[in-house]
């Protein structure tokens, strides 16, 4: 899942990358406050982790245009701000959760782990679904209780339509939310990625939708 990271300092903004690249996300980062407000507008992302005190155009301001033209993405404030007034803004303003500055990067994952999850209707970080049983916070993938090894897109790939299950997700949708904005996207890219994750859960987890995308189904309450 893409995540939009807001960040001035390149090094924190470098350390935080890479550990949402080895967490299994797929990370745009921005130094400047207009340009933020322009991706969050026109791209889709599974969360977004923003910082206050930014160039051009302030965190606060940027949130507040995001929620009033309706994006509904969850919205991690990561700021050296201290002051708790600042703190209930930003969560008035439509933050979903705050961390403040200097922080440990697990928690950082664990939190924005729990936004995605929540925003996909998942509460729990183990997700089931016709046999398959995946642990987005260890990252581990089994069918009918066997271990299956997927490389970090195949496991986004499953990750992903396990957390839409029983909606039918377009392949330009998952384009987006598997590549980096700047990656030179193929074609067919995800036909290949399906086919690969099929080969090793299984022929018929991953229904085709021709003309709509793929299809997850859910398993029964």
């Amino acid at each position: 899942m893409r995540i939009l990271l807001v960040e001035d300092d390149a090094r924190l903004a470098a350390s935080v990358r890479r550990a949402l690249e080895a967490a299994g996300f797929v990370p745009d980062w921005v130094e400047d406050g207009e340009r933020a407000w322009f991706l969050g507008d026109t791209e889709h992302y599974a969360a977004v982790i923003l910082d206050l005190g930014l160039p051009q155009l302030d965190g606060l301001s940027v949130l507040r245009r995001w929620r009033g033209a309706g994006q509904r993405f969850p919205v991690l404030i990561l700021t050296a701000r201290g002051d708790w007034s600042e703190r209930v803004e930003g969560i008035d303003a439509g933050a979903d959760d705050y961390l403040p500055k200097p922080f440990r990067m697990e928690e950082l994952l664990a939190r924005v782990r729990a936004l995605v999850r929540r925003a996909a209707g998942q509460p729990s970080p183990v997700i089931e679904c016709g046999g398959v049983r995946l642990d987005t916070c260890r990252m581990t993938v089994a069918r009918d209780g066997v271990p299956v090894h997927l490389s970090p897109q195949e496991y986004r790939l499953a990750c992903y339509l396990m957390q839409h299950a029983g909606r039918v997700v377009s392949q330009g949708e998952l384009t987006e939310q598997l590549y980096a904005q700047d990656f030179e996207r193929d074609s067919n890219a995800i036909e290949v990625l399906v086919g690969r994750v099929r080969r090793k859960l299984g022929g018929d987890w991953i229904q085709t939708r021709r003309g709509f995308g793929y299809l997850v189904e859910p398993d029964a309450d």
